[in-house]
């Protein structure tokens, strides 16, 4: 038998999983926030240069009995498009004659010049974000895009660093200090007095929610039964979803950007406060051998199931008889090298990149630029929060009746379409460009949703934990690359949309080539992936174990159970990694 069986003795999922999958999964609801805050904590006010004049403009209008924006065109050049003023130039001197509207001046020919005075920031949309606070625009717009490629590089140092001192330390220990972590430095950085110390903080806030994303899902799905984790994976996800409608009537409320920023990270303080009373994973313990520890919280889930007559029957002989295989697996090291052992694990492994890459790539290439739409930018945050809902019900009834590749395949070229055909829509039919931008990102969130589960299928449950890994490192190098692909739109509007489109096209392309998993077993091992190839099936190793309720179990029953009991094993890493790329 499996350690999920353990589980299903000891109340299934019962009280103790309803109370502790709703405490984990509480703190989604911000990291939502954290992931996509760069959206309206550096959000673009519309500006133009300060005039070049020693009086307020106030004072001008009312002088010269002017409108300000009649004003402004004396000061202020207009842009290539001719219908607003120029964002990053002034004219050297002011032009008085162009007050008169009878005047034929040829204005592109009037010397202009830097914005040597700094700027003046429209506050109708935000009161103050960072980009008006430390002034980047122009040619300091980089910087902008900048602080989300910091901040997705903390999430993938804290993925390394935090992956590793969990398998060390526990999944419990490593959870509290990351929600301690994103609380004291995610208010911290609501106090920044300087760009470099924001970056800092935004930096080590990543870590920390890639710590809470890894050590959450994993300590969650290693308390639920085998059984109900997809129905419960499935809702906790949810928690995502509804994070970005939230982040959205936040960020209206409050358009401070430094109240945005504390608002979002003070809750995990409570996080913090209660995560006290998580249990560690039984199945960390026992690996760690630390049996007797997980002895003790099998018997207090018992209780707090209602299945006290199970605590006498259920001893360190019972415990170590239902993961043997897994604690004779943990003796064996397996590392990245694995990955190239053979030609099908190679050939898997370099498909995977293509796909991790390019949906993460694509996702947050479509979700971190929210202004160019032309709508309001919380208006179109929840909006791309809702699309989310019916793109995984879809993701999932494709993965059940089409199979995992055509569902992967279709997914990304769908998207790629979609993002290629937005490019040709004219910049004035913004309902269209909006309803088409909704449905890529829909189709590169049901891609996510779908390459969660097919990589954890793909890969044996011997380098499982390392596979998932390496791979969902390249989505979160997507997410670093897909902010600075942005600023490639100073050098041609719809070379953004050209890069991310090609990339879903090239990763769909790759994603035909990975192997059908449909309705077949996990494999265990690296032979079983080659046998699988050549269409042969490996079958189960047959073992004898003790049963709770019976003492013994048909070999049949154990195989089944060995099946469900590894595949818990290495699913955790799978949907840990997943939600922490998004």
């Amino acid at each position: 038998m499996g350690f999920t069986d353990l589980l299903e003795e000891v109340g299934g999922f019962g009280r103790y999983q309803w109370i502790h999958v709703t405490l984990i999964s509480l703190p989604g609801l911000m990291m939502a926030s954290q992931n996509l805050l760069n959206n309206f904590v550096s959000g673009i006010p519309s500006h133009h240069c300060n005039p070049a004049t020693n009086q307020s403009l106030h004072d001008l209008v009312l002088t010269l009995q002017v409108d300000e924006q009649q004003l402004l065109k004396v000061f202020i050049p207009p842009d290539l498009s001719g219908n607003r003023l120029d964002r990053c130039r002034r004219y050297a001197e002011p032009q008085w004659h162009l007050l008169n509207l009878n005047s034929s001046v040829n204005v592109s020919e009037l010397q202009t010049e830097g914005c040597v005075d700094g700027w003046r920031f429209d506050q109708s949309e935000f009161s103050a974000t960072t980009v008006s606070e430390w002034e980047l625009v122009c040619s300091l717009r980089p910087l902008k895009q900048m602080i989300q490629t910091i901040y997705m590089g903390g999430v993938l140092t804290g993925a390394i660093i935090y992956g590793g001192l969990s398998d060390r330390f526990g999944r419990k220990s490593v959870l509290i200090w990351s929600y301690l972590q994103l609380a004291v430095l995610g208010c911290s950085s609501a106090l920044s007095p300087s760009y470099t110390v924001y970056c800092i903080f935004r930096f080590l806030s990543g870590m920390a929610v890639s710590g809470i994303i890894l050590n959450g899902v994993s300590l969650k799905v290693e308390w639920i039964p085998t059984k109900t984790r997809t129905l419960v994976g499935t809702l906790t996800s949810f928690f995502f979803t509804f994070g970005q409608m939230i982040l959205a009537g936040l960020a209206y409320w409050l358009r401070d950007w430094r109240k945005l920023q504390l608002v979002t990270c003070a809750p995990q303080f409570i996080f913090f406060a209660y995560s006290w009373w998580y249990a560690e994973s039984a199945r960390w313990l026992v690996l760690n051998r630390q049996s007797e520890e997980a002895l003790k919280s099998l018997h207090r889930v018992a209780r707090i199931n209602r299945k006290p007559e199970i605590i006498n029957k259920l001893t360190l002989e019972v415990l170590h008889s239902h993961m043997s295989k897994e604690i004779e697996s943990s003796r064996s090291s397996f590392t990245a090298f694995n990955l190239l052992k053979t030609s099908q694990i190679r050939r898997i492994s370099i498909c995977l990149i293509a796909v991790w890459f390019s949906t993460s790539f694509a996702y947050y290439g479509l979700a971190m630029d929210l202004q160019k739409f032309g709508v309001s930018i919380y208006l179109m945050q929840i909006i791309f929060g809702a699309v989310d809902i019916p793109a995984k019900f879809l993701a999932l009834g494709l993965l059940s009746y089409l199979g995992r590749r055509v569902s992967q395949v279709s997914c990304l070229f769908l998207s790629a379409v979609i993002i290629f055909a937005n490019i040709f829509v004219p910049t004035d039919m913004q309902s269209l460009r909006t309803t088409l931008a909704c449905l890529g990102k829909a189709f590169t969130s049901a891609s996510f949703t779908t390459v969660y589960l097919y990589t954890g299928e793909l890969y044996p449950t011997v380098i499982r934990q390392t596979g998932m890994g390496f791979v969902s490192t390249m989505a979160r190098i997507g997410s670093m690359a897909a902010p600075a692909v942005l600023i490639l739109d100073e050098v041609f509007p719809a070379l953004p949309s050209m890069v991310y489109g090609g990339a879903a096209v090239l990763a769909s392309g790759f994603a035909c080539f990975l192997p059908e998993t449909l309705n077949k077993p996990l494999p265990d091992t690296i032979e079983d992936v080659e046998e699988n190839r050549s269409g042969r099936s490996s079958g189960s190793h047959l073992k004898e174990g003790m049963s709770l309720k019976e003492g013994m179990v048909s070999p049949d029953d154990w195989g089944v159970a060995v099946k469900e009991g590894v595949a818990l094993k290495g699913l955790k890493d799978k949907e840990g990694s997943g939600l922490n790329a998004l």
